[in-house]
């Protein structure tokens, strides 16, 4: 019998070797900016240079280029990411597209990006103008792009960063109804998001990647799915639902919500936080520690210098567009996702009324909008064309279309049928009246719809026709309105909403927002 003696010092050697070492992460995250360059007030709207010198404004590119550099500074391994939706919400969007998104993404050093719905608002050609103009890969892992040559060799499902000396596999997610939320074009088809994560997780897993983040756009209940019904899933940053998570006012859970082993982080919206997740793996690749916060990008925070100056070069062709006072409002008009995605809000009631004034004399007698389509609130006294824009950035048009009381209804129905979600396509109404039941199913939630009949109301009549007015992204059947898609007498190219709303608020200044009870819960 042979023994092998080993000297103590390659003892020493071979357990050296063989150490398990953990590794740290920071992964810094923004989500649904929105195209809020500049700083925004308490409201989502725009805040002014006064008030942002008094330290009454958050966020902005400038605040955010300083928050990353300290933040980097801090930490050792670190990743820069997005959850999507970039474009879309100001001013800076409607006149550069994404080409003022892609320049401060590259100036902040992003590592990646999932692909939001309205990275699609303008078709697949903005997206991949974008994509050409950034310096970090888009993902999107639930969709087949192939037959669309705009996309098909550019937008990835998943790719790998290397960080001090550890594989990161780095998988978008991106809504799977962006068909009906946005314009990706008919070549592009969008699949059930849990299937394809675990097929690109299975795929990195296979190349020898075990730690593995999701950028997904698909919100915070959807994320909690996803990470209950895949295997291997780390991090899940979130957006999509607009969802702050932390102990602070607001949250809607914990930062990180655990779902088994997957830590789940989101940072509300428009640059107003800067999420920050401190991430310990084993040589394994499992989670072993994941603590952090939304670190809050207000007032106490600096802006970088040469950031303010660039974005008021960018701002200054949209300036007397926007300073322009329309009218006054003697309250704050309330038009956030809270109010305007669950009930009645007053944004809501002021653009649906701003909707069925401008096309009475035609004899429409019923408004519907989206309550998504709706992104900011207006605050007390003047009003600029600036906030109405903010509000209504879309670019949406009046769109007038005949219909029947039963179609009414089922579009009613549709409007509650996500209340869970807090979507869009919650109903706001002019002309019109009705009761929902959050609690009952889905397809029978409506009850006591009435119509306005002269001073009063009548019940619908579900073999009636009416005359309606909606926004031509509704009337096309945008957020399940199906409906509505090939309604007689359809019109879709009134005038810009958001130039209707400025009108009406100039005839009606100074505007008193107002709630009156003609949506109900029960």
């Amino acid at each position: 019998m042979h023994v092998r003696l080993l000297t103590s010092a390659a003892v020493l050697a071979l357990s050296a070797g063989s150490a398990m070492a953990d590794y740290d992460l920071t992964i810094l995250h923004t989500n649904d900016f929105h195209a809020r360059f500049e700083p925004v007030s308490k409201y989502d709207s725009s805040c002014g240079p006064e008030d942002n010198a008094e330290g009454k404004c958050f966020g902005g590119s400038a605040r955010l280029v300083t928050q990353i550099a300290q933040e980097r500074k801090d930490s050792g391994n670190s990743i820069l990411v997005d959850g999507g939706d970039q474009f879309q919400g100001t001013l800076f969007y409607t006149y550069y597209k994404g080409k003022l998104a892609a320049e401060m993404m590259n100036k902040m050093g992003y590592d990646a990006m999932t692909v939001g719905n309205h990275e699609f608002d303008d078709g697949p050609e903005v997206l991949r103008g974008f994509m050409d103009a950034v310096n970090f890969p888009i993902l999107m892992s639930n969709a087949d792009v192939s037959a669309e040559p705009l996309l098909a060799d550019s937008l990835m499902k998943s790719t790998v960063l290397e960080i001090g000396g550890e594989k990161i596999g780095l998988i978008g997610l991106t809504p799977q109804d962006t068909d009906e939320l946005s314009s990706p074009g008919e070549h592009v088809t969008f699949t059930d998001p849990s299937a394809a994560v675990q097929t690109e997780v299975d795929k990195l897993g296979a190349e020898g990647v075990n730690k593995i983040v999701v950028l997904s756009h698909s919100g915070y209940s959807v994320d909690q799915k996803v990470a209950a019904n895949t295997v291997g899933v780390d991090v899940i940053v979130g957006g999509h639902s607009n969802t702050l998570l932390g102990d602070m006012e607001g949250a809607e859970g914990p930062y990180p919500t655990m779902v088994g082993d997957t830590a789940i982080v989101s940072a509300y919206a428009y640059g107003k936080f800067l999420g920050e997740l401190n991430v310990t793996f084993d040589d394994d690749g499992h989670v072993i520690k994941a603590v952090g916060a939304p670190i809050s990008l207000d007032g106490t925070v600096a802006e970088d210098g040469p950031t303010v100056e660039r974005i008021a070069e960018a701002a200054k062709p949209l300036e007397e567009i926007r300073t322009k006072v329309v009218a006054e409002s003697s309250e704050a008009i309330d038009g956030s996702k809270d109010a305007c995605r669950a009930a009645e809000c007053q944004m809501g009631n002021l653009v649906t009324d701003a909707m069925l004034a401008r096309v009475a004399d035609q004899g429409v007698t019923v408004a519907i909008t989206n309550g998504g389509g709706l992104r900011a609130s207006i605050d007390a006294g003047e009003v600029t064309m600036g906030e109405v824009l903010t509000v209504l950035p879309f670019q949406n048009t009046l769109a007038t279309f005949e219909t029947t009381g039963a179609n009414l209804v089922a579009a009613l129905e549709n409007g509650v049928s996500q209340l869970e979600e807090g979507a869009g396509r919650f109903p706001q109404v002019s002309g019109l009246k009705f009761t929902f039941d959050k609690a009952a199913e889905v397809g029978s939630r409506i009850s006591d719809v009435m119509v306005r009949e002269g001073e009063g109301w009548v019940p619908i009549d579900p073999e009636g026709t009416y005359l309606a007015v909606t926004n031509n992204y509704v009337r096309n059947g945008g957020d399940g309105y199906a409906m509505f898609k090939d309604s007689p007498k359809a019109y879709d190219f009134g005038p810009d909403l958001a130039d209707v709303t400025a009108e009406y608020l100039a005839v009606n200044s100074p505007y008193a927002p107002y709630l009156d009870g003609h949506i109900t819960a029960k």
